[in-house]
């Protein structure tokens, strides 16, 4: 296993409904394919990505899967698809594997690991 992923995280994956690990692994897989650099952590009971701070996370829940950014509001989401109100806090809520959109999603990410440097 790469250094930058975590065993807590693997086990955490492992204990999933095979419907929401199947999403949770290909957006794990989709955040360590747009950066090298970037760490997981299993922090508040969840996968969190890490590079020169706090990028993302995913949440998982019984029918979705949501990819968090903490500083969300702070990204442009030109293509409109965070959801939230908080403060800070914005997430991508992914409820099938048909949803995913690799480009939009790397894109905020990348951004939103800018916003860390």
């Amino acid at each position: 296993m790469p250094a930058n992923k975590s065993i807590e995280v693997e086990e955490f994956l492992n204990g999933l409904p095979e419907h929401i690990r199947e999403i949770t692994v290909t957006l794990r897989n989709l955040i360590f394919d747009t950066s090298e650099n970037i760490v997981e952590e299993m922090k508040w009971n969840k996968p969190c990505y890490i590079e020169n701070g706090l990028v993302c996370y995913l949440q998982t829940a019984k029918g979705h899967v949501n990819l968090g950014f903490y500083f969300g509001a702070s990204l442009e989401d030109k293509d409109e698809l965070l959801e939230g109100t908080g403060k800070k806090m914005r997430h991508i809520r992914v409820t099938s594997l048909e949803e995913i959109q690799p480009a939009k999603y790397q894109a905020l990410i990348k951004e939103a690991i800018r916003l860390k440097t």
